[in-house]
């Protein structure tokens, strides 16, 4: 049984997405291998900062060159689309926890490489 302040610290961790930004912050680091981790993972804090507060760029592992050749290794015969059930599929691989289950193009099972990049960005 858990204590009135592990309880507390749990449900801090889960509000504030603890978890989720040490992994995030961890995989950049095993990606990038930054000769000098600490300034890099300062960087990615403040660029996180930024953008909570001006819509910018967030940090990310994936960029839109790797989000371009992912969506192009899904629609291999190039037609510039992909289907729901492949932009579902590929988001939980990626570890994308909440992402649009509507999102544009759904009803036509037509996902644009747009709305892929756009949604997986969001995600991440």
């Amino acid at each position: 049984m858990s204590s009135p302040r592990e309880r507390e610290a749990g449900e801090y961790i889960k509000k504030h997405k603890i978890v989720d930004l040490m992994d995030n912050l961890a995989s950049m680091l095993f990606f990038y291998r930054p000769d000098r981790p600490r300034t890099f993972l300062i960087d990615q804090l403040e660029k996180l900062k930024i953008s909570k507060y001006h819509q910018g760029n967030t940090p990310c592992l994936l960029n839109v060159a790797n989000l371009d050749a992912l969506f192009g290794i899904l629609d291999p015969s190039n037609q510039g689309c992909i289907t729901y059930g492949q932009y579902k599929e590929v988001l939980k691989t990626i570890g994308i926890k909440n992402f649009s289950t509507f999102p544009d193009g759904a009803s036509e099972d037509r996902i644009s490489q747009e709305t892929f990049i756009r949604e997986v960005t969001n995600g991440l």
